[in-house]
């Protein structure tokens, strides 16, 4: 998509990182958690966007994105399963073994 959060039309970053003002954005719990002062919360956000992440993890976020499957434990996904009643996990692939 784009090399950086900055980059991205409707990302909040400018926002919450860089101190751009917007009508549509409202600071949430989270980040306004993050420091007491704007300045210390700014660069709180910009370090959460430091860190590297291993390419399985964005392979396990982009494969359950797209699937619109629950990414997390199995203990998880199976709350998800029951709470919305239906499957969140990946179907097996190929056709089902024949029964005797």
């Amino acid at each position: 998509m784009v090399s950086h959060p900055r980059s991205y039309p409707w990302s909040s970053y400018c926002v919450n990182a860089e101190a751009k003002t917007s009508d549509l954005i409202t600071p949430h719990q989270e980040y306004l958690a993050l420091a007491e002062c704007n300045q210390s919360r700014q660069q709180a956000y910009r370090n959460l966007f430091n860190a590297h992440m291993d390419s399985d993890v964005i392979n396990d976020i982009r494969t359950s994105t797209n699937g619109n499957f629950a990414l997390g434990s199995e203990r998880f996904k199976e709350e998800i399963s029951t709470m919305l009643k239906r499957r969140v996990i990946p179907a097996k692939v190929g056709r089902p073994f024949k029964t005797k």
